[in-house]
């Protein structure tokens, strides 16, 4: 008798790969952008105290 395919072991092990290509993906986008903080473009100015 021919074992049953475990489809949850496949389905874990794409989801794992999938994950783990994101987190590449981010770390490369984060090396790739220096320094510059994510979703503030240009920082505003202190404004001066009366």
């Amino acid at each position: 008798m021919a074992m049953k395919p475990n489809y949850n072991f496949e389905k874990r092990q794409r989801e794992l790969a999938k994950k783990k290509q994101q987190d590449e993906k981010r770390q490369k986008k984060l090396a790739r952008g220096g320094d510059k903080p994510a979703g503030d473009p240009a920082p505003t100015p202190p404004k001066p105290a009366p």
